[in-house]
Protein backbone atom coordinates (compact mmCIF):
# COMPACT_ATOMS: atom_id res chain seq x y z
CA UNK A 1 0.00 0.00 0.00
CA UNK A 2 1.29 3.58 -1.23
CA UNK A 3 0.72 7.14 0.08
CA UNK A 4 -0.64 9.09 -3.51
CA UNK A 5 -1.63 12.62 -3.77
CA UNK A 6 -3.81 13.33 -6.30
CA UNK A 7 -4.36 17.18 -7.00
CA UNK A 8 -7.30 18.63 -9.34
CA UNK A 9 -6.83 21.59 -11.03
CA UNK A 10 -9.29 24.12 -13.05
CA UNK A 11 -8.45 22.64 -16.43
CA UNK A 12 -10.99 20.49 -18.28
CA UNK A 13 -10.95 16.57 -17.65
CA UNK A 14 -11.83 16.46 -13.87
CA UNK A 15 -13.22 13.38 -14.39
CA UNK A 16 -9.60 11.88 -15.26
CA UNK A 17 -8.47 12.71 -11.58
CA UNK A 18 -12.16 11.38 -10.38
CA UNK A 19 -11.22 8.28 -11.96
CA UNK A 20 -7.66 7.85 -10.96
CA UNK A 21 -8.76 8.41 -7.19
CA UNK A 22 -11.56 5.61 -7.74
CA UNK A 23 -8.41 2.91 -9.10
CA UNK A 24 -6.37 3.85 -6.76
CA UNK A 25 -8.45 3.68 -3.74
CA UNK A 26 -9.59 0.29 -5.41
CA UNK A 27 -6.63 -0.90 -5.04
CA UNK A 28 -5.92 -0.19 -1.23
CA UNK A 29 -3.91 2.87 -1.45
CA UNK A 30 -4.20 5.39 0.86
CA UNK A 31 -5.17 8.74 -1.84
CA UNK A 32 -4.73 12.31 -0.91
CA UNK A 33 -6.85 14.64 -2.43
CA UNK A 34 -6.49 18.24 -2.95
CA UNK A 35 -8.65 19.87 -5.22
CA UNK A 36 -8.45 23.66 -6.30
CA UNK A 37 -11.58 26.49 -6.11
CA UNK A 38 -11.07 26.98 -10.02
CA UNK A 39 -10.97 22.61 -9.98
CA UNK A 40 -14.28 22.57 -7.64
CA UNK A 41 -15.87 24.98 -9.96
CA UNK A 42 -15.16 23.17 -13.43
CA UNK A 43 -15.99 19.87 -11.35
CA UNK A 44 -18.93 21.34 -10.62
CA UNK A 45 -20.16 22.13 -14.29
CA UNK A 46 -18.74 18.67 -15.88
CA UNK A 47 -19.56 16.08 -13.37
CA UNK A 48 -22.34 18.11 -11.42
CA UNK A 49 -21.00 17.99 -8.03
CA UNK A 50 -18.06 18.81 -5.93
CA UNK A 51 -18.00 16.48 -3.13
CA UNK A 52 -15.60 14.01 -4.53
CA UNK A 53 -16.50 11.07 -1.92
CA UNK A 54 -20.19 11.87 -3.12
CA UNK A 55 -19.38 11.39 -7.39
CA UNK A 56 -17.09 8.10 -6.54
CA UNK A 57 -19.53 5.09 -7.15
CA UNK A 58 -20.45 2.91 -4.29
CA UNK A 59 -19.90 0.01 -6.30
CA UNK A 60 -16.85 -0.85 -3.82
CA UNK A 61 -17.85 0.49 -0.52
CA UNK A 62 -13.85 -0.26 1.12
CA UNK A 63 -12.75 2.90 -1.41
CA UNK A 64 -14.25 5.47 0.91
CA UNK A 65 -12.13 4.63 3.80
CA UNK A 66 -8.78 5.55 1.73
CA UNK A 67 -9.06 9.06 0.94
CA UNK A 68 -8.56 12.21 2.55
CA UNK A 69 -9.55 15.36 1.42
CA UNK A 70 -7.63 18.14 2.04
CA UNK A 71 -7.99 21.85 1.34
CA UNK A 72 -5.64 23.71 -1.14
CA UNK A 73 -4.67 26.47 1.71
CA UNK A 74 -4.36 23.94 4.35
CA UNK A 75 -0.86 24.10 5.11
CA UNK A 76 -1.05 21.91 8.10
CA UNK A 77 -1.19 18.89 5.76
CA UNK A 78 1.25 16.15 6.56
CA UNK A 79 3.07 15.82 3.28
CA UNK A 80 3.55 19.33 3.56
CA UNK A 81 7.14 18.99 4.55
CA UNK A 82 9.82 16.44 3.06
CA UNK A 83 10.17 14.75 5.97
CA UNK A 84 6.78 13.08 5.26
CA UNK A 85 6.41 13.41 0.97
CA UNK A 86 4.07 11.19 -0.94
CA UNK A 87 4.92 7.81 -2.85
CA UNK A 88 3.77 9.88 -5.75
CA UNK A 89 2.52 13.08 -6.61
CA UNK A 90 -0.33 13.57 -9.96
CA UNK A 91 -1.62 16.66 -10.93
CA UNK A 92 -4.82 15.55 -13.09
CA UNK A 93 -5.51 17.17 -14.83
CA UNK A 94 -3.31 20.18 -14.66
CA UNK A 95 -3.98 23.55 -15.92
CA UNK A 96 -1.71 25.50 -17.59
CA UNK A 97 -1.14 28.23 -14.48
CA UNK A 98 -0.37 25.34 -12.37
CA UNK A 99 1.84 24.11 -14.29
CA UNK A 100 3.45 27.45 -14.54
CA UNK A 101 4.05 27.29 -10.58
CA UNK A 102 5.30 24.24 -11.00
CA UNK A 103 7.91 24.59 -13.36
CA UNK A 104 8.89 27.92 -11.85
CA UNK A 105 9.21 26.46 -8.15
CA UNK A 106 6.45 28.85 -6.44
CA UNK A 107 4.34 27.25 -3.53
CA UNK A 108 1.55 29.44 -2.63
CA UNK A 109 -0.91 26.92 -1.64
CA UNK A 110 -1.09 22.97 -0.69
CA UNK A 111 -0.80 21.78 -4.01
CA UNK A 112 2.20 23.67 -5.31
CA UNK A 113 3.89 22.77 -2.65
CA UNK A 114 3.28 19.56 -2.86
CA UNK A 115 4.89 19.44 -6.45
CA UNK A 116 7.82 21.21 -5.10
CA UNK A 117 8.47 18.40 -2.19
CA UNK A 118 8.07 15.87 -4.49
CA UNK A 119 10.68 17.17 -6.87
CA UNK A 120 13.08 18.45 -3.97
CA UNK A 121 12.60 14.85 -2.67
CA UNK A 122 13.08 12.79 -5.47
CA UNK A 123 9.47 11.87 -5.69
CA UNK A 124 7.75 10.62 -8.94
CA UNK A 125 5.37 13.92 -9.86
CA UNK A 126 2.83 13.20 -12.71
CA UNK A 127 1.64 16.01 -14.84
CA UNK A 128 -1.33 15.36 -16.66
CA UNK A 129 -1.75 18.79 -18.71
CA UNK A 130 -4.64 19.51 -20.36
CA UNK A 131 -4.86 22.11 -22.57
CA UNK A 132 -5.12 22.98 -26.54
CA UNK A 133 -3.54 24.39 -28.64
CA UNK A 134 0.07 25.35 -26.68
CA UNK A 135 1.51 28.59 -26.86
CA UNK A 136 5.22 28.28 -26.47
CA UNK A 137 5.12 29.25 -23.11
CA UNK A 138 2.92 25.92 -21.78
CA UNK A 139 5.69 23.98 -23.84
CA UNK A 140 8.57 25.71 -22.07
CA UNK A 141 7.24 25.02 -18.79
CA UNK A 142 6.53 22.11 -19.61
CA UNK A 143 10.20 21.32 -20.85
CA UNK A 144 11.42 22.87 -17.24
CA UNK A 145 9.55 20.77 -15.06
CA UNK A 146 10.37 17.82 -16.55
CA UNK A 147 13.91 19.01 -16.60
CA UNK A 148 13.20 19.46 -12.91
CA UNK A 149 12.15 15.50 -12.77
CA UNK A 150 8.40 15.67 -13.22
CA UNK A 151 6.99 13.37 -15.62
CA UNK A 152 4.73 15.34 -18.05
CA UNK A 153 1.56 13.17 -19.75
CA UNK A 154 -0.66 15.29 -22.00
CA UNK A 155 -4.47 14.04 -21.71
CA UNK A 156 -4.07 12.97 -25.30
CA UNK A 157 -6.20 9.32 -25.57
CA UNK A 158 -5.49 7.19 -28.36
CA UNK A 159 -7.34 4.90 -30.66
CA UNK A 160 -5.85 2.21 -31.40
CA UNK A 161 -7.83 0.28 -27.86
CA UNK A 162 -10.72 1.04 -30.17
CA UNK A 163 -12.85 3.31 -27.65
CA UNK A 164 -16.45 2.97 -27.69
CA UNK A 165 -16.95 5.55 -25.08
CA UNK A 166 -15.73 8.48 -23.37
CA UNK A 167 -15.17 5.88 -20.43
CA UNK A 168 -12.97 4.20 -22.60
CA UNK A 169 -10.69 7.49 -23.47
CA UNK A 170 -10.52 8.67 -20.09
CA UNK A 171 -9.90 4.97 -18.49
CA UNK A 172 -7.07 5.10 -21.55
CA UNK A 173 -5.53 8.32 -19.86
CA UNK A 174 -5.77 6.83 -16.40
CA UNK A 175 -4.20 3.90 -17.44
CA UNK A 176 -1.37 5.50 -18.38
CA UNK A 177 -0.83 7.11 -15.28
CA UNK A 178 -0.96 3.47 -13.55
CA UNK A 179 1.73 2.72 -16.09
CA UNK A 180 3.72 5.09 -14.69
CA UNK A 181 3.05 4.01 -11.14
CA UNK A 182 3.90 0.76 -12.15
CA UNK A 183 0.33 -0.08 -10.75
CA UNK A 184 -1.33 -3.32 -13.00
CA UNK A 185 -4.64 -2.81 -14.45
CA UNK A 186 -7.17 -3.58 -17.14
CA UNK A 187 -8.36 -0.38 -18.17
CA UNK A 188 -6.99 -0.88 -21.72
CA UNK A 189 -5.08 -3.24 -23.74
CA UNK A 190 -1.41 -2.20 -24.61
CA UNK A 191 -0.28 -1.96 -28.13
CA UNK A 192 -0.60 -5.53 -30.45
CA UNK A 193 -1.37 -7.42 -26.55
CA UNK A 194 -4.18 -10.22 -26.73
Amino acid sequence: MSDYVVGITGASGTIYGVRLVQELAERKHNVHVVVTSAGEQVMKEELGNTDIRKIIKNDISNRKKYLTIYKNDDFTAPFMSGSNAPDAAIIIPCSMGKLAAIANGISRNLLERIADVALKEKRQLIVVVRETPLSLIHLENMVKAAKAGAQILPAMPAFYHHPKTVDDMVNFIVGKVLNLLQIEHKLFKGWRKE
